[in-house]
């Protein structure tokens, strides 16, 4: 069965309202994107934290209805509703019924990061000739994190630069677990995985089944990460830590990523824009040494090592 798209253009002090309004007069469902299309990854937002909601200064909302809903009648209450909004603003279409949380997943192709790892969609089957291939099946769902973003291909190429071998991995801000699992599948022998949401958890806790590593992943709220994960593990956990969040949470939290890695244990941090680097190196050049930063368009990888 199709359904009738509503679409209008906001700021974003009038969102509430007009999503309040949008679901009283029947919003079967309601979209909050980008309205500025010209600089998406200047704008982006990735993995807010605890209770934040940031939005964008000017938002595009799409609101789905049953097709036959009359759209003379949408305008006049909406309008009604709120009386500074000008029809014209207003635009509608038809969209067909699907999945749309899995509609993305004809774009998602296998990718390579490195030299061995590939992260494949789990409805493509991967090759069975290459004996080097690391491979890791995603199937990501809402949470982030397929690989297709920089700050998540800048990790995943890190990772499969190093020598996981029996190594004890903490990804914070694991997402859908993708780096998590890369970890696992190039031979750590454990890894922790820490998010916010709880719905990244459980598409962690999926991903790792389906990939055949759930029972060396260990899932964590950061408020149940600050503890150690264990009665007998009493001083820093990680041979490799890796965060691919924001810069401003990264600032925030650097002394408790120093407490948690080892001696000469491995750090990557992501999430960063171009501009924001040099202060994240001077704020982890505190405890890090070998501090290096690799870019990929507008977006960067800080690593090091733990002195």
């Amino acid at each position: 069965m199709p359904f009738l798209e509503l679409s209008l253009t906001v700021h974003q002090s009038d969102q509430e309202r007009v999503e309040l309004a949008l679901e009283e007069v029947g919003a079967l469902s309601v979209t909050l994107l980008d309205a500025d299309v010209d600089t998406p990854n200047e704008r982006a937002i990735l993995e807010p934290g605890v209770g934040e909601t940031p939005l964008w200064g000017e938002i595009a909302l799409q609101a789905l209805f049953d097709v036959d809903t009359d759209r003379a009648g949408l305008v006049h209450v909406l309008t009604d509703l709120l009386p500074d909004l000008a029809p014209e603003r207003i635009a509608f279409r038809e969209v067909a019924d699907q999945d749309w949380t899995r509609a993305w997943m004809d774009q998602f192709k296998p990718m390579r990061f490195g030299r061995r790892l590939w992260i494949y969609p789990w409805n493509i089957e991967p090759p069975a000739d290459d004996a080097d291939a690391v491979v890791v099946r995603l199937d990501p769902g809402l949470a982030f994190g397929t690989g297709t973003h920089p700050t998540t291909a800048l990790c995943l190429e890190w990772l499969d630069g190093l020598d996981l071998d029996g190594k004890h991995v903490v990804d914070y801000g694991c997402g859908s677990g993708v780096l998590a699992i890369a970890a696992l599948k190039l031979g750590a022998a454990r890894v922790e995985g820490v998010d916010n949401d709880p719905q990244a958890l459980e598409a962690s806790r999926d991903n790792a089944s389906r990939n055949g590593v759930a029972g060396r992943l260990a899932l964590f709220m950061p408020e149940a990460f600050v503890s150690p994960a264990s009665p007998h593990d009493t001083g820093a956990r990680a041979d490799v830590f890796v965060a691919n969040i924001l810069a401003g949470p990264l600032g925030e939290l650097a002394p408790l990523f120093a407490a948690n890695v080892r001696a000469g244990g491995a750090l990557a941090l992501s999430g960063i824009l171009e501009g924001q680097a040099s202060e994240l190196v001077e704020r982890y050049g505190e405890w890090f040494d070998e501090l290096v930063v690799t870019q990929r368009e507008d977006w960067v990888r800080i690593s090091g090592r733990r002195r």
